[in-house]
């Protein structure tokens, strides 16, 4: 009698409170499972910053004008000299105008079409530096702090090739070779890896006895595997702010040899021509443009490259995903 009153109350809370689920073998396979894509939370965060976004919008605007700006309608030789026909005498010094945009230089030159002439110059050897610097850099970077076998021999290196000045290098390849555009972008680039490589060694030298890289190396993991994998990732945050950076400092840099002497010949127009060439007429209130309007392209490039590379650093950071 108790039994059949118990098997009674069972079957009664059993109807009440419990749902009985039939077997499914398709489902009882499945994982868990995450859409968690690194790269496109990176994207997402970055595009959450609306100053890096103006600036990358500022930067894309800027190098597709100067891309199309030779083709565009009424654009004049960046290197002809304006003859005025009527004196037969160069338009020299003429102010900004209708006919001339940007006004012209101390010989007649168009300064619109040099200075645009000079972005893309200038341009052209931040990118190669810069691609240059990335590349070299991080590879010799990554074997010099992780192969310990190839430490003493990188390390020496690094000594007696950053001992000598950088302006003492580009002297001598001056002389050695014809001063041309890709002298310049020679010349950078053999001096400019240094500082990148010793970055990513000593980044490397910290993460490189972690538990999961060792455990990778019992596991027989091979190195090219384990660098690119465990040890790469957490570097691309430091790595894309220097690639930002790069970029202006090697246009800075043109700048600065074509200061001091060791720049483009003044026929090829570039950024650090043009304001060397201002840079002359700075005492003449009526002729500072020439070097307003060169400096205010550099500065745009500069603040643009510098903004969206933390921006984008901090947005490589896996901490700042959702």
């Amino acid at each position: 009698m108790k039994l059949k009153t118990h098997d009674r109350l069972v079957e009664h809370i059993a109807d009440d409170l419990f749902e009985f689920a039939n077997a499914d073998t398709d489902n009882s396979e499945i994982a868990g499972y995450s859409n968690y894509s690194y790269w496109r939370s990176t994207v997402q965060v970055f595009l959450k910053n609306k100053t890096a976004v103006l600036f990358l919008g500022v930067i894309v605007i800027l190098l597709l004008f100067t891309m199309i700006q030779p083709i565009l309608p009424n654009q004049k030789d960046p290197t002809f000299i304006h003859i005025n026909p009527e004196t037969f005498m160069q338009f020299r010094n003429i102010k900004p105008g209708a006919e001339f945009w940007f006004g012209t230089n101390a010989i007649g030159q168009d300064l619109w079409a040099r200075i645009w002439s000079g972005t893309r110059t200038s341009l052209l050897i931040g990118f190669a530096v810069g691609l240059f610097e990335v590349v070299i850099g991080i590879i010799i970077g990554t074997l010099w702090g992780y192969v310990k076998k190839l430490d003493r021999i990188i390390t020496e290196i690094y000594n007696v090739w950053n001992n000598i000045p950088t302006t003492v290098v580009l002297i001598l390849l001056t002389y050695i070779f014809r001063p041309s555009l890709s002298t310049l972008i020679f010349a950078m680039a053999i001096t400019g890896w240094l500082s990148m490589a010793r970055l990513v060694r000593n980044l490397v030298t910290i993460i490189r006895d972690r538990e999961y890289n060792m455990a990778s190396r019992c596991l027989g993991t091979p190195t090219y595997r384990i660098l690119t994998k465990n040890m790469l990732p957490y570097l691309v945050s430091v790595i894309m702010l220097r690639v930002a950076l790069a970029i202006p400092m090697a246009i800075g840099a043109e700048v600065f040899l074509t200061y001091i002497g060791l720049g483009l010949p003044v026929q090829i127009p570039s950024l650090g021509n043009l304001v060397n060439e201002g840079r002359v007429l700075m005492m003449s209130q009526s002729l500072r443009y020439q070097l307003f309007f060169p400096a205010i392209v550099i500065s745009m490039i500069t603040i643009s490259f510098y903004v969206m590379g933390n921006a984008f650093a901090d947005a490589a950071d896996p901490k700042n995903h959702v």
